[in-house]
């Protein structure tokens, strides 16, 4: 037998599979690589050597009104490592800026004081002042231009009036966007509903350039770098995070040199050969990402990319606040197949995109090819009515993968953390 540790929220499940069953496991390299430095040094180390860019210092000298966009609750960004930094850079320049840390919640709930607190520490939190994004309060928003898509784009006004735009964020490979970080902070991070609805809608989210790790000919990044410049972001800090969360690569400097750096970086570490399987076994990571079934449907893709043309995903996520999107579970609640759901969604116009569409069309080419069978603490009726199979545990998901196939030899690709992966065929 072979054990494994699967994430799942704050802990692990440990299971054990038969070694002649496994037919390989996906793992990125960024979960081995051991930095040299600390967390600490890292971030400085990067921040004295920002790419493409004075350093941050400098270009804070006579910015009265600085604001830095940062990740919510939903991300592990390290803020709690990277923001004492950055707010100590800041000063350096211009020790009497007035310095805004703008949460960007893209279309995600309200982050809580105590998210707050939880993700920054406390000393922050209560020194500093924080704006969270409202992508539905027009109070906060304003248009600044027309995205190549042909959608609006409206953002948050704190950012369009600051004098030094900023943004922190960590880079992974991204399901859609090719990776995360970057451009990402502004689009889907502080634009309006009606901006992130255009840009997700599903012509792009069916593009073939839309796709893990993919940035080239990408139609969702054209739109994504284009808010960036149009609102002036002058520098980001991104980061890079092992499976404990914890920080081992860093890049600063101009929003897209730095950031196409840093995917380079994870490129090399998260590629992973894709092996020959009939069963995946999935994870998001463990917390923050595996919160609800939406962010899961990330894990998934990674499985997706291994299966051949038959198999079944097991996915192995706690979603302790369930599905994670209203209209998400309602689009699956009320269609009577995933082929109508796939149906209506591809013939909605970009303009007509409704909320979570994204994800549903995702999910749906999954389960279009592959059964699903979700390890979860969500109910099994949330997890049934979205047209998925529901296990108590992993040897029970296993079970049921293999009366779906008709067969006990299924060989099994095991993916500690599918949202950490690139997979090449």
């Amino acid at each position: 037998m072979l054990n494994y540790n699967l994430p799942y929220g704050h802990k692990q499940i440990k299971v054990n599979i038969p070694k002649n069953r496994i037919a390989g496991e996906l793992v990125s390299k960024a979960h081995t690589f051991k930095p040299k430095e600390t967390e600490v040094e890292i971030v400085e180390k990067a921040l004295a050597n920002p790419i493409g860019s004075k350093l941050l210092s400098e270009l804070a000298v006579g910015r009265e009104n600085v604001v830095i966009i940062s990740s919510d609750h939903t991300r592990p960004v390290p803020s709690h490592v990277t923001m004492p930094i950055l707010l100590k850079e800041i000063r350096k320049g211009n020790p009497n800026a007035k310095i805004s840390i703008l949460v960007a919640t893209g279309m995600h709930r309200h982050t809580t004081k105590q998210e707050l607190i939880d993700k920054y520490g406390k000393k922050i939190v209560d020194n500093e002042n924080f704006i969270i994004h409202d992508s539905q309060d027009d109070s906060q928003l304003v248009k600044v231009g027309i995205l190549p898509s042909g959608g609006e784009l409206v953002i948050n006004k704190y950012a369009v009036d600051a004098d030094l735009l900023i943004a922190e964020g960590f880079i992974e490979p991204h399901f859609f966007a090719g990776f995360s970080g970057g451009r990402k902070s502004v689009l889907p991070g502080i634009a309006s509903k009606a901006t992130i609805l255009a840009n997700h809608c599903s012509e792009f989210i069916g593009s073939n350039h839309a796709r893990t790790g993919k940035l080239e000919g990408n139609p969702l990044h054209r739109d994504m770098l284009y808010a960036s410049e149009k609102v002036n972001l002058a520098f980001i800090l991104n980061v890079v995070i092992d499976c404990d969360k914890k920080v081992i690569a860093a890049f600063s400097g101009e929003r897209e040199q730095a950031h196409y750096e840093g995917c380079e970086f994870v490129k090399e570490l998260s590629g992973i050969h894709a092996v020959k399987a009939d069963i995946a076994i999935t994870t998001n990571g463990g917390y923050p990402l595996d919160q609800n079934m939406y962010q899961s449907v990330k894990g998934m893709t990674a499985a997706e990319a291994t299966l051949g043309e038959k198999g079944v995903i097991i996915m192995v996520s706690e979603c302790s606040d369930g599905h994670g999107g209203e209209e998400f579970y309602r689009t699956f609640k009320n269609a009577e197949s995933v082929k109508e759901i796939m149906n209506k969604i591809v013939a909605r116009d970009r303009h007509e995109t409704i909320p979570d569409q994204w994800e549903s069309q995702v999910l749906s080419r999954i389960l279009l090819k592959y059964p699903v069978i979700m390890v979860t603490s969500a109910s099994r009726k949330i997890v049934e009515d979205m047209h998925m199979r529901w296990a108590s545990s992993v040897e029970s998901a296993l079970q049921m993968a293999d009366e779906l196939l008709g067969r006990k030899d299924g060989k099994i690709a095991v993916i500690p953390d599918g949202v950490s992966i690139v997979v090449r065929k």
